[in-house]
């Protein structure tokens, strides 16, 4: 069980495995403290189709009515759709239970304010902090919350309607037995798409794939899409804030190249603008934005940091290399279901299939490694490579130190970071072909194994 002594919060709320670091005495503490710091009256609580889901939502809802909030329960919906609902219903905080795209034995509690930003660092912090307090409000009996459980899905979808496609799109779906599994299906039908579902029926185990939707996970829907001759394939994580996609030929779309190509067609559109995206994604983002006139902003990863710069520079659009994607003028939390149909109406616009769609984009060779190392070290590691890394690539360009540490090389470049999420190390290098960048990062290899490897001894 997570200690109050370590870190509690994430870059994506608090996430850890199922009654070992999440217990459910510890999901009605998280939910005490907000509605005892936040005077918090009126609560949403949804959930993904982990198994864990409603053990967690219970002991959720027993915290927040313990602390005087009245609660209304959502049931089973995508975290964006909580985010949504959070916003339009007016109601103080939004409670999402899900661990995303981690693995089944994984779940999570990530928290969002009326303007459907999920809580900041600030706001985290504030409340791990008073976690750590002997007493917290609990209310007089006479005065505990209510519960009630309600069906607002449908106001999701009719804002969606806003959203008007003009070709008969051939599509092939996959939430991958995850939150997506109804509305997707739902929303593609009311917009006259010809279907076909796959895994679309809820099951917290995700028998039929990972809920992580990448090249490897989506192997079966890339076959499906290119036997049936579908014009795309759209695959969802399992609380349904990323989105991946197939192209007409049953290739996986590199995550890096679609949202360049994305965010140039916003900018293009716009004539100028900012984009913001996170320190891992590829150069391919600058090259595609600032050809059509546009800024690239860079934050650290996480959807929060993503939010919270678009929010303050008034971005037209975020985006992170891993399908989350925000779209400001709906809604400040990644959206894989919304991204998905503005993802077509873009191709509508451009006349472009989905492969010609990224054919401009540059295609840079990254390469990525993780490391095992423990949660209360991680940083410390960090902030040795970083040093190392100055002795090692003396001729670079530019040093970011706005997650880990990312230095700008000559046509290339290379981050190590602390994940924000796992005990891991994450490096990243990227360069315009594969020699150049396997001889980066194997540098960054070699550094990486030996501060772990001190800190270990």
């Amino acid at each position: 069980m997570k200690t109050l002594g370590s870190k509690l919060f994430g870059s994506s709320g608090v996430r850890g495995l199922v009654n070992a670091e999440l217990t459910p005495l510890l999901a009605a503490k998280i939910a005490l403290t907000v509605a005892t710091f936040s005077k918090a009256k009126r609560v949403l609580v949804a959930r993904d189709t982990r198994v864990s889901g409603l053990m967690l939502e219970n002991a959720l809802v027993s915290g927040l009515l313990a602390g005087g909030a009245s609660v209304n329960c959502v049931g089973v919906l995508p975290t964006p759709t909580l985010a949504y609902l959070t916003k339009k219903l007016n109601v103080d905080v939004g409670f999402m239970i899900t661990a995303s795209h981690n693995p089944p034995e994984y779940n999570g509690i990530k928290i969002f304010n009326n303007d459907s930003t999920a809580y900041d660092e600030k706001s985290q912090d504030k409340i791990e902090r008073a976690m750590g307090k002997e007493k917290l409000g609990l209310t007089d009996w006479r005065d505990a919350g209510e519960v009630s459980y309600i069906d607002k899905s449908f106001l999701y979808i009719e804002k969606l309607k806003t959203v008007e496609l003009h070709k008969k799109w051939h599509i092939v779906v996959d939430p991958g037995c995850g939150a997506t599994h109804t509305l997707s299906t739902k929303i593609f039908r009311n917009l006259k798409c010809k279907m076909t579902a796959i895994n679309a029926q809820p099951d917290g185990f995700f028998p039929a794939r990972s809920p992580e939707p990448n090249a490897d996970t989506l192997k079966p829907l890339a076959k499906i899409v290119q036997e049936l001759g579908a014009d795309v394939g759209i695959a969802y994580d399992g609380d349904g804030d990323r989105v991946a996609f197939i192209d007409e030929k049953g290739n996986f779309l590199d995550f890096d190249r679609v949202l360049s190509a994305y965010a140039a067609c916003i900018v293009k559109k716009k004539g100028r603008g900012i984009v913001v995206t996170n320190v891992e994604a590829s150069m391919g983002v600058e090259k595609m934005v600032e050809k059509e006139g546009g800024r690239v902003a860079r934050t650290k990863v996480g959807d929060v940091y993503v939010a919270e710069a678009v929010k303050r520079y008034g971005a037209l659009f975020g985006g992170e290399p891993c399908g989350a994607w925000i779209h400001p003028q709906f809604n400040y939390c990644p959206d894989g279901i919304l991204s998905s149909v503005l993802f077509l109406k873009t191709l509508e616009n451009e006349k472009k299939s989905v492969s010609d769609f990224i054919a401009e984009v540059p295609q840079y060779m990254t390469l990525r490694e993780n490391f095992s190392c423990k949660n209360d070290v991680k940083y410390i590691v960090v902030e040795k490579v970083r040093e190392g890394l100055k002795s090692v690539f003396p001729a670079c360009k530019k040093i970011s130190t706005v997650d880990g540490v990312r230095l700008a090389l000559e046509s290339a470049w290379i981050l190590v970071r602390a994940s924000g999420t796992e005990p891991l190390i994450r490096l990243t290098a990227e360069g315009e072909s594969l020699k150049a960048a396997k001889q980066i990062m194997g540098r960054g290899v070699t550094l990486v194994k030996r501060f772990v490897g001190e800190m270990v001894k």
